[in-house]
């Protein structure tokens, strides 16, 4: 039986999009999409003229180019995976795909001589289907937060999901369930941020077939239960100098006291670009539903050492494990233009030498000492976006026209949906 080449890139909508190549394709560099597929929602409704789209143009072809070293291999027999880069037909990197945003925010903070490195954690929630295909929460009767065995996972599908992670050589850090049960958390390790995106994309790609196979709806979507907590995608920013060292790390202190002046200026930069974040990292209408006071979910403009209730957390390990944690993101985000958004924040403020208010003192459930939260939903979250120029800048202009333009046609798109529609709107492709 002959290998086949699964090629990938990850859309604005943070989905996975590609195909199947025969084996003498594994030895070649590139095929062809559409690049309207920038101009499509989740429910295929009809193609929108967004800026970057080429939708008036022709609707033309772009490139996927990837490099032999990147082929991996996957997780279904005789398949290997691998992700690329999207060029348009004049040979231009397409502006508007996430990767893309993702290599300039690296360059820029390479300007500084640092090399950002992120480490991702994924909350997701398990459900199954009804008979009558009605969806419900998978049934662990005996889970409880970090448990592990088959009270958590009668079927075991996380246990297929390790499997399956290892046998295509992803580098996790540790499968448990969390507090709201059936929901799990799955983390992996630290690297290059371009690197840990890739991971982490296919990773939880992997996830959710290898649980469809097993009868289970993994979705990653921000608030899958209502009554529940919701599911983030935290980010862990460090960087690397040109030794190799971590250039957060002041001798072993960890926490406040360890912060330097690059941990300062990340902060710093976070916190006057708190509003205009919310779109780029928390861009679905349910993303909303999650991002609420007394969550523990990055709804507050505020930062803490150990704090699980601040959208910015300290970590309190020192030297070479020096970090910081980034809240508000969930997976419905594109995570190479959440990781870009959080990076290019965070070089604002150190670019910039905004000022660092004071940290959070409160304990975010009875009481906040902070200034202000997120929007309320997600259109008054586009506001703060487009409010946000030097933002935007970063981000690069023609990516922010696409974002919002999308986004606004989706806010009107579930203008009339209830919550539980507007979840099921989003559930089989988050």
């Amino acid at each position: 039986m002959r290998d086949r080449l699964r090629p990938f890139f990850c859309d604005h909508l943070s989905i996975m999009r590609g195909k199947y190549l025969p084996e003498e394709k594994i030895g070649s560099n590139y095929t062809r999409f559409a690049q309207p597929n920038f101009a499509v929602h989740y429910d295929k409704d009809l193609i929108i003229d967004a800026p970057g789209t080429e939708c008036m143009a022709g609707l033309p072809d772009m490139e996927l180019h990837w490099h032999a070293e990147d082929i991996r291999q996957g997780w279904e027999p005789r398949t290997k995976v691998v992700i690329g880069d999207l060029f348009d037909r004049t040979g231009a990197p397409v502006e508007i795909a996430g990767r893309q945003v993702l290599r300039r925010a690296m360059a820029d903070w390479a300007r500084h001589g640092l090399t950002p490195k992120v480490g991702i954690e994924l909350e997701a929630f398990a459900f199954v289907r009804d008979a009558d295909g009605t969806l419900k929460p998978y049934d662990t009767p005996g889970g409880v937060v970090y448990g592990t065995g088959p009270f958590n996972d009668p079927v075991g599908f996380t246990d297929a999901i390790w499997d399956a992670a290892e046998a295509a050589g992803f580098r996790l850090e540790l499968i448990t369930s969390e507090y709201d049960t059936p929901q799990f958390e799955f983390t992996l390790a630290f690297d290059e941020a371009v690197k840990a995106v890739d991971e982490v994309v296919l990773f939880r790609q992997m996830a959710r077939e290898v649980a469809i196979r097993h009868g289970i709806l993994l979705t990653f979507l921000p608030k899958p239960i209502f009554e529940k907590g919701g599911s983030g995608m935290h980010i862990n920013l460090s960087f690397a100098d040109a030794g190799g060292q971590n250039a957060l790390a002041t001798g072993s202190k960890g926490g406040i006291a360890g912060m330097n002046d690059l941990a300062r200026g990340c902060i710093a930069g976070w916190m006057a670009h708190h509003r205009g974040l919310a779109a780029l990292l928390a861009p679905t209408v349910n993303s909303y539903a999650r991002l609420q006071p007394a969550t523990m979910s990055g709804y507050w403009c505020n930062w803490g050492e150990d704090h699980r209730g601040v959208t910015v957390r300290i970590s309190a390990e020192g030297g070479k494990k020096a970090r910081l944690e980034h809240r508000m993101a969930d997976a419905s985000a594109n995570p190479y233009a959440a990781v870009a958004a959080v990076l290019q924040a965070a070089r604002l403020g150190l670019e910039g030498g905004y000022a660092l208010p004071a940290s959070e003192t409160g304990d975010c459930f009875t009481g906040n000492d902070a200034e202000f939260g997120v929007a309320a939903d997600l259109g008054a979250a586009l506001d703060d976006l487009e409010a946000d120029a030097p933002l935007r800048a970063a981000m690069g202009d023609l990516y922010c026209a696409h974002h919002l333009h999308m986004k606004r046609v989706e806010v009107g798109k579930l203008a009339d949906h209830t919550p539980a529609q507007a979840r099921d709107w989003y559930i089989w492709f988050v």
